[in-house]
């Protein structure tokens, strides 16, 4: 019996040592970041919105003019402190040397045609002399006429050969300078097609450039709105990267409509000094404006969701603050108009809530949410 109580005696203790442990809680998730804006109304400018593609006001490309192994590319210091060769992104100025095919082949054809100039040149003035004494024997009654015109001709023929020289030289001095591929104006690069030591042949392309200061917004609209397009007309655009607009000027429009799409192009003028407006980007502007009757509810077009099965419905996350949390709640919403950056939504969203405009796509309704900004 004593050998039985012992083991039973000794388990409840162990039990009872068990249930005063406490048990671990499995970790909480940290909230999610995410950023939010506010519904705003809007009683503004309403109108018809087009799409238009930022391109360089000027844009060309830049060929050589010789041939030859490229020995030389102009070098800028990277954001690293290293020099590299030039690339696209980088700003130069006109007449800036972007590239050298090798020169020593042309530099020869120089020195060869030189040298040949220089035969004529004397050739030249040993004809010169001759004619001079010519002319003094002649009118002195000392030389026939026939050896007179003989020296008339050489004296003629060796300035043509003097001529001739100094066009072989001018041609080869020429060709010795097309070696250096120059910036036809001051812009950026937008393309760079040549590494140092490839073959060239004249006429390749080595460089693509473009005027960026200076940029256009190129957009189609119908002959419906062709009548609201008027050259020097105002007209204002924005983008997705930037929350201000860019000001500018109708500059073209085209004359007949484009035979594919019927739409007919339009050109807008923007100034860039800040170089804000990068070559691709894509730009909204309204055309047709009218001030609205009412407002409208508006949020960042970011803001909008699409549903995850891709049915054409459309929700917005709003972040609300429950209890010492900040938590993701979802309303369906109906979009409306755009208004450049923000869309008009009819119902779902009061003004003044907060909607979530980064990290919509990675949440769930009722998730706990940081607020980062």
């Amino acid at each position: 019996m004593k050998n039985c109580v012992i083991p039973v005696a000794a388990l409840s203790v162990c039990l009872w040592l068990g249930g005063c442990r406490e048990e671990k809680k499995p970790a909480e998730t940290p909230p999610t970041p995410v950023t939010v804006a506010t519904a705003t109304t809007y009683n503004g400018i309403e109108g018809v919105n087009y799409s238009a593609s930022i391109v360089p006001y000027q844009q060309l490309s830049v060929s050589f003019k010789s041939a030859g192994y490229v020995t030389s590319i102009l070098q800028h210091k990277g954001v690293d402190g290293r020099v590299r060769n030039v690339q696209m992104g980088d700003v130069v100025k006109k007449g800036t040397v972007l590239a050298t095919v090798r020169q020593s082949d042309y530099q020869q054809a120089v020195d060869q045609y030189k040298g040949q100039l220089a035969q004529a040149q004397a050739s030249a003035a040993n004809a010169a002399q001759t004619w001079t004494r010519a002319q003094a024997l002649y009118k002195g009654g000392a030389m026939t006429q026939p050896d007179y015109d003989s020296a008339k001709a050489q004296f003629d023929a060796s300035q043509g050969q003097v001529t001739t020289a100094q066009a072989a030289v001018a041609q080869a001095q020429q060709a010795l300078d097309d070696c250096q591929l120059r910036a036809p104006l001051d812009g950026q690069i937008l393309v760079r097609n040549i590494e140092q030591g490839v073959l060239v042949a004249a006429g390749t392309s080595g460089f693509t450039m473009g005027e960026t200061s200076t940029v256009k917004a190129v957009f189609g609209v119908p002959d419906t709105v062709l009548g609201s397009v008027k050259l020097g007309q105002k007209q204002s655009i924005v983008t997705e990267s930037y929350t201000q607009p860019f000001a500018g000027l109708v500059t073209a429009v085209a004359p007949q409509a484009d035979s594919k799409s019927r739409t007919f192009q339009v050109e807008v003028t923007v100034p860039n000094k800040q170089e804000l407006l990068k070559s691709g980007m894509v730009a909204t502007l309204v055309l047709g404006q009218t001030r609205l009757a009412s407002p409208v509810v508006v949020v960042p077009l970011s803001a909008i969701v699409s549903a995850p099965d891709g049915s054409k419905t459309f929700s917005v996350y709003l972040v609300q603050h429950e209890g010492d949390k900040d938590v993701a709640r979802r309303r369906s919403v109906t979009p409306g108009s755009a208004y450049g950056n923000l869309v008009a939504v009819a119902s779902g969203v009061n003004p003044g809530e907060r909607v979530m405009v980064n990290g919509a796509t990675i949440v769930n309704d009722g998730q706990v949410v940081r607020v980062i900004q």
